[in-house]
């Protein structure tokens, strides 16, 4: 099941300037922690976890960390990346049961093509691109498909339209919106300019049965 190996080394110090030097020695810091199991601090090797991560499964990879002379079953959650490098600085990992549930996000993938819409210039919006779920962690699926071949202007994939593999189950609203067919935009701008020009016209109208009322001039001598 796990498809990585971890090897943690525990007993690092506390604070931001060990934990500079640690990435500057190619580790990054981490946090285990788990039910039935006491929280400890640890470091793995910054290259390992990047392939550990890189894989289809990306932060929903199951791994096996060895802690000192334990091996655990863990997930990399939390986890904390560079604001400007966009690389992990900080990762909890946490232990989980093969055979109990847990909650985990998947990403959507869109598949086929809507030629209807396409026809038409539509406009394709995704909505939502991640699923919330629960499964067992070797039920993690890498991603879901939604089947967008039938969307045309107006219509929309919805949650309930993607196919769970067995043991996935989600939460969110079945009639979520994943993605939606949309109107042109030239076509949107020009009914938006339509609407206002109606609004202009009713404005200036004359009263019924009479000429448009005069402006005040100015005060009354």
């Amino acid at each position: 099941m796990a498809e990585f190996t971890l090897v943690a080394e525990t007993g690092r110090p506390i604070g931001s300037r060990p934990a500079r030097r640690l990435r500057g020695e190619g580790r990054i810091p981490a946090v285990v922690y788990g039910e039935g199991v006491e929280p400890v601090s640890v470091s793995v090797a910054a290259r390992d976890l990047r392939a550990a991560l890189n894989t289809d499964a990306g932060v929903n990879a199951v791994l096996s960390l060895q802690v000192g002379g334990t091996t655990l079953m863990t997930m990399a959650r939390e986890l904390q990346r560079h604001p400007v490098k966009n690389t992990v600085i900080h990762v909890d990992f946490q232990v989980v049961d093969p055979d109990r549930e847990i909650s985990s996000e998947v990403p959507i993938t869109l598949v086929g093509e809507a030629i209807e819409l396409h026809r038409a210039d539509g406009i394709l919006d995704q909505q939502l691109f991640a699923l919330p779920i629960r499964s067992r962690p070797s039920d993690i699926p890498t991603h879901l498909e939604a089947d967008i071949s039938e969307l045309i202007i107006g219509s929309a994939v919805r949650v309930s339209d993607i196919v769970l593999p067995p043991g996935v189950i989600t939460d969110l609203d079945p009639e979520a919106v994943v993605a939606a067919g949309q109107a042109p935009r030239v076509q949107e701008a020009v009914e938006g300019a339509e609407g206002e020009e109606e609004v202009v016209g009713a404005e200036g109208a004359a009263p019924a049965g009479g000429e448009p009322a005069a402006e005040s001039g100015g005060e009354e001598g």
